[in-house]
């Protein structure tokens, strides 16, 4: 007999069949088929979860925020930002999705630019977001979906604090889609994204959807790395790559021990014979051959990008035809139509687009940004056939090849040669592999003298990527924090960071049992209150007496006597306390009385929790209460007492100025140093705040700075730099470096409307190096704009319009 479904059985049915309706529907308009990964991650979003997709390079991972969108975009209000690391992703992101549903639905805030901002759909910066958040944006109203795009970047160490201030301050209704590149500790990452985020499925995928074949280019020569035959075991070195490069590896000749070092250049056997390397024009000679192009040639230095370009124009080398030739100069010429003709010379146009035509180009962050976007867009559309990269593209724009090329297994890190690591080269060969074009990707590391083929294989066979936090509480971010929660509760919830998480995982175990705790006694104390007195009060002395009748009265028989007296005394006085509180002649006393000892109990349980939080380790509370101390020193903040503090005027001011000098600006503000300058003056300052010299022997420009004003706003901005420094250190917090005014000079005079040429020669930098500057230039100018007072507000939008021309206006746009 055929038994019939329960109520609550068939309601889950129906449940499961429109879940299963909304995938369905939303499947019908893609032109493939989801991988398991990407069903479950979008089953788990069907069911109002937060999801953390870790999957490779190219998998579909953003398919998943896709269905995200798609189901805000069916309800009538609800609203989805998008967030990237970079205004590159975010602009790519803004045209995909105005693609699909039409500029009217779709926003686009990067800083820079500001379309549309109360669309449905909103792409932004992180850094935007966080803005909002501690701004209390009304563009947060009926905010249901974020798109955390290259969460990993919660690793960097100058802006991952941004991404987990994301997560721990956004409302709690709202659902994150976490897209990550494979960690090795994902499960440890959403583990924490449950405990302060609640229902979030982690979704993990190791398979990369294009296989990886790896070579190793021992001379003109291209080998697999690893052995193919069947009987070979996982992951062991190719024996015809061993006899190319000397046999066995010592470790295997001497019967034993492996000797080699990594040493500073890494992966070192010195031994074999000596391999004479193929020039990079011939390697895409040889790559065009096989049919592996396009390629991505990995190289950890910007001149070493330049010069491939330059190996590959002077062999005369073409890889594209006359149809190509003529799509790519169109693209190029749109692309740089707003540019000047007078700095188009400086910029190198001419060798650039001759480069482009032939199928070649470099791309790295010395590059100018519409140089870049060129680049990008030939190459996603086939039409160039070699990029010369830093290792940046790597987690960059999306821009897969057929084959990946590593010259080198080590690269400089500012101060030494040190080798690439198991996870930095995943992210690079990631690249490797076109989906629904190439039925496998190609990896291609080129011999040098000196490698160990074992140490070789072992990093390529690696897949350790872990996900580590770089959060640190700053002066912004505490008295932004401090005026939402108070003092008390901003420790509170900062002990909640991943970075406490992965220092010691039970402490945030204990600080949310203490939120929840928190919440019963104010559940508690709210149903004792007494309309006759203050029955916390009355409830302390009822503690007392029970405690004195308790307790046993010590010493001997000749002792007792006069100890019982006493003991006798100090009850008759709190009875006589009692019964002269307001709250004896309550009729609900005894009601009240049994909710207060519950609140008793439950406070010296919790009380016992907070001082095992404190006592376990804790770094980012730490941080955070060193920080605050400097804030009360300087008058940003007022201790009210209690442990709590509010912001003062100055701190208002200090909530609106974001970056690593966020506390020298406010203080240059509050003693009025930069009052007097002019806007090319002003904008030469914020380049001195904002410049970070990309070598430590920079030229000295100190006797061309300008005159005037700026010279004594220097010495005292310096002088301020100098005092605050004292403080933190004298505080045991980690002290900065001087500001420096390198770029002060080429600065002024381009806010003074000097040509690109002398200004980019003043300051010996690439145009994209400039570019990048001027834009954290404007970035601060509209900071200052914000917190400084009138006149201060006025010389800012001048110095910002004087600065945003030329190559810095086109890349704004």
């Amino acid at each position: 007999m055929t038994s019939v479904p329960s109520p609550a059985e068939r309601f889950a049915a129906a449940k499961a069949r429109n879940r299963s309706r909304n995938l369905e529907l939303f499947r019908t308009d893609l032109r493939f088929d989801l991988d398991p990964f990407q069903l479950a991650a979008c089953d788990s979003l069907d069911q109002g979860r937060s999801v953390l997709v870790a999957a490779p390079t190219g998998a579909g991972k953003t398919i998943v925020a896709e269905f995200a969108i798609w189901l805000a975009m069916r309800q009538p209000t609800a609203k989805v930002f998008y967030t990237t690391p970079m205004k590159a992703l975010s602009n790519q992101k803004y045209s995909e999705l105005v693609s699909v549903y039409g500029e009217s639905e779709v926003g686009l805030l990067t800083g820079d630019t500001n379309v549309n901002p109360r669309a449905r759909v909103v792409v932004m910066t992180t850094e935007v977001l966080r803005n909002m958040i501690y701004a209390d944006s009304d563009l947060l109203d009926d905010l249901a979906w974020v798109v955390l795009d290259e969460v990993h970047y919660l690793a960097d160490r100058f802006r991952g604090a941004v991404w987990e201030e994301v997560i721990l301050h956004l409302p709690t209704e709202v659902r994150l889609v976490s897209l990550s590149a494979t960690v090795s500790n994902a499960e440890e990452f959403g583990d924490w994204l449950q405990t302060v985020r609640g229902d979030t499925d982690v979704i993990v995928s190791e398979d990369r959807p294009v296989p990886l074949e790896q070579h190793v280019l021992v001379g003109s020569k291209m080998v697999d790395l690893f052995d193919s035959s069947g009987a070979a075991a996982t992951n062991r070195v190719n024996p015809e790559l061993l006899r190319l490069v000397g046999g066995a590896s010592r470790s295997e000749r001497n019967g034993g021990g492996h000797r080699g070092s990594r040493g500073r250049g890494g992966y070192h056997d010195r031994r074999g014979p000596r391999t004479e390397k193929l020039h990079r024009e011939r390697i895409a000679h040889m790559l065009d051959e096989r049919m592996l192009l396009p390629a991505i040639f990995f190289v950890f230095s910007r001149n070493g990008c330049d010069q491939g370009v330059r190996n590959v124009l002077r062999s005369g080398l073409s890889l594209t035809t006359v149809q190509e030739r003529n799509e790519i100069r169109e693209t190029a010429e749109y692309h740089c139509r707003t540019l000047l003709d007078e700095d188009l010379a400086v910029l190198g146009y001419w060798e650039w687009l001759e480069g482009l035509e032939r199928g070649v180009a470099a791309h790295h962050a010395g590059l100018l940004p519409a140089f870049k976007e060129v680049v990008e867009d030939l190459f996603q559309r086939k039409l160039l056939k070699v990029v010369f990269a830093t290792e940046t593209l790597a987690l960059g724009v999306n821009m897969p090849a057929r084959t990946v090329v590593l010259e080198k297994l080590e690269k400089f890190n500012g101060e030494a040669r040190v080798p690439i690591t198991p996870g930095e080269y995943t992210q690079l060969t990631g690249r490797a592999g076109r989906r629904g074009i190439d039925i496998e990707g190609h990896s291609v590391i080129q011999w040098s003298d000196g490698l160990d083929p074992q140490a070789v294989a072992s990093l390529a066979s690696r897949r350790t990527y872990p996900l580590n936090s770089s959060f640190k509480p700053t002066y912004n971010m505490a008295v932004n924090l401090i005026d939402q929660f108070g003092r008390q509760r901003t420790r509170e919830v900062l002990e909640t960071s991943f970075a406490q998480f992965q220092a010691d995982r039970s402490v945030v175990d204990l600080a949310r049992k203490v939120r929840s705790q928190q919440e019963s006694l104010d559940g508690y104390q709210q149903a004792m209150q007494c309309h006759l007195g203050d029955f916390t009060e009355y409830a302390a002395l009822r503690r007392e007496l029970s405690d004195l009748e308790r307790t046993s009265v010590p010493g001997g028989r000749e002792a007792s006597h006069g100890a019982r007296a006493e003991r006798q005394a100090a009850i008759t006085e709190v009875r006589r306390q009692m019964q002269r509180h307001p709250c004896h002649a309550c009729p609900d006393r005894e009601a009240h009385a049994r909710w207060s000892e519950r609140w008793y109990k439950l406070k010296r349980a919790n009380d016992k929790l907070v001082q095992q939080i404190r006592s376990r380790t804790g770094a980012v509370a730490t941080t955070f209460d060193r920080v605050t101390d400097v804030l009360l020193q300087l008058g940003y903040l007022v201790d009210t007492g209690n442990g709590e503090a509010t912001v003062a005027a100055g701190g208002r001011r200090l909530q609106r100025i974001y970056g690593e000098r966020d506390l020298l600006v406010a203080e240059c503000l509050e003693a009025g140093v930069w009052k007097d300058l002019t806007p090319a003056q002003l904008a030469a300052m914020a380049a001195t705040i904002v410049y970070q010299p990309r070598r430590e022997d920079a030229p000295g420009t100190e006797h061309a700075l300008p005159r005037g004003a700026f010279r004594p706003a220097l010495d005292e901005t310096l002088n301020i730099w100098s005092r605050l420094d004292d403080i933190e250190r004298e505080a045991r917090l980690a002290g900065s470096q001087p500001p420096t005014p390198a770029a002060a000079v080429g600065m002024f005079r381009w806010a003074s409307g000097s040509a690109l040429d002398d200004v980019l020669r003043t300051l010996d930098l690439p145009a994209g190096d400039f570019v990048r500057w001027s834009k954290q230039v404007i970035d601060l100018l509209d900071q200052l704009r914000n917190a400084g007072d009138d006149d201060l507000a006025q010389t800012a939008r001048r110095a910002t319009d004087a600065v945003r021309r030329g190559i810095v206006a086109y890349a704004a746009v």
